[in-house]
């Protein structure tokens, strides 16, 4: 099949649909993927890559389109919304020029924001390939969480695009079980909505002990590593405030590795609250060399913060820490409390509350290496039944053919 993807984050940005177009691609695929400028979680943008640098590229295999785009920056909301809708309008108005000829499917990738499917229906109206859209994030619910758009006004705009965009899409995948009834409340078709979850890369499954150099020297003692992006739903106040509790145990070392929005205030925090000695930012490495620092750690740590719309989410970390065999401390409710529960894999606590997850530090600190080694393959066996990677790209490629077909959708 000649399949087109619509993302605004691709590589180099570290995220899953990178992975998703290579699995494509081995299975035999023609893989054509419509982008922006890379800038994400920096804010600015890569190097070597600018509005009018390296536009077409060849990554492995796949075709890659970039269009131009504000970048984030580092400032508040308005810059942000900026970045969604340069994106959403030079999409819109060079992809059909920048992606020519019919695509068998057009699949798109939505971490955030929803606008991203804007350029894939005008595709969709051109070249008359069906739409299949990637949930990852429910909106409006999500910027409402978030605290960046406050007004009655736009939140009713945004709920509008977001029934329009629903309706005119042949398929809706949701990344969790839970968004289900909420995709369904906003108008999409009840019988195109499919549970399609996230997987992890085939480098974290093989996690067992680092195989190299590690990219950064993590300290001496019991780590408890966190990956991926420093921002306001990872709640990192109360991350702070439980490594505040277990202070004085200095073997317990917090290991951030990542970068974000909130990077810069949390490196403040650490300062302010005299935690330097237990709490390390070491700063955002590429995707490959966080196996081996998964591998390096005792514990996995995943938070979100409290609010009924990240309960829904099961965030994409999970998959890769169960993946590569780790036990794991999770602070966050809902859907991702109750995997991570059912996987046998981890230690959870409610989101916001720094004396559960600082307890929970506290109960794998002094628990047996043979006990966390036991947690760990519990999840790595729970991933392999319920996330494996290529049970998933054979239900994905199955769903492109009946959309293609004009089928009724088979969950």
């Amino acid at each position: 099949m000649n399949i087109l993807i619509v993302s605004q984050y691709f590589w180099p940005e570290n995220f899953r649909v990178n992975d998703l177009a290579l699995a494509l691609r081995d299975r035999g695929h023609s893989v054509t993927v419509l982008t922006g400028t890379p800038n994400y979680p920096s804010g600015r943008f890569f190097d070597g890559h600018g509005w009018f640098r390296r536009s077409s590229e060849n990554w492995k295999g796949v075709e890659i389109r970039r269009c131009p785009l504000i970048a984030r920056g580092s400032g508040g909301g308005l810059r942000l919304a900026l970045n969604y809708a340069s994106f959403a309008l030079f999409a819109s108005l060079l992809g059909p020029w920048k992606c020519p000829g019919k695509f068998d499917a057009i699949f798109v990738h939505e971490p955030s924001p929803i606008t991203v499917a804007l350029p894939a229906l005008v595709l969709r109206r051109l070249r008359r390939g069906p739409v299949l859209l990637w949930v990852l994030d429910l909106w409006p619910e999500s910027v409402t969480a978030a605290g960046s758009v406050r007004s009655p006004l736009v939140l009713g705009m945004i709920g509008r695009l977001v029934r329009f965009i629903y309706r005119h899409c042949d398929r809706v995948l949701v990344q969790s079980r839970g968004f289900i009834a909420r995709v369904h409340a906003q108008g999409a078709d009840p019988t195109r909505v499919l549970y399609f979850p996230s997987w992890a890369e085939a480098m974290f499954t093989q996690a067992t002990q680092p195989p190299r150099p590690l990219p950064v020297a993590l300290p001496s003692g019991f780590r408890i590593l966190f990956a991926g992006n420093i921002g306001a739903a990872q709640d990192f106040e109360t991350i702070l405030a439980a490594a505040e509790l277990l202070r004085d145990i200095k073997e317990i070392h917090w290991v951030v590795v990542g970068d974000g929005r909130m990077a810069g205030w949390v490196r403040e925090q650490v300062l302010a609250r005299g935690l330097t000695d237990t709490v390390h930012l070491t700063g955002a490495f590429p995707l490959e060399t966080m196996p081996p620092l998964f591998a390096a750690a005792d514990a996995l740590l995943v938070t979100l913060k409290a609010d009924p719309i990240f309960a829904l989410t099961i965030p994409g970390k999970i998959q890769s820490y169960l993946a590569c065999g780790r036990p794991v401390v999770g602070m966050l409710d809902g859907e991702g409390a109750n995997v991570l529960r059912e996987s046998g894999a981890a230690r959870v606590g409610p989101s916001g509350d720094a004396k559960a997850l600082a307890t929970n530090v506290m109960a794998l600190y002094q628990m047996r290496g043979e006990a966390r080694q036991a947690m760990g393959e519990a999840g790595r066996a729970y991933y392999r039944q319920h996330f494996e990677r290529d049970r998933l790209m054979t239900q994905l490629e199955q769903w492109f053919n009946q959309a293609r077909d004009g089928g009724s959708p088979a969950n």
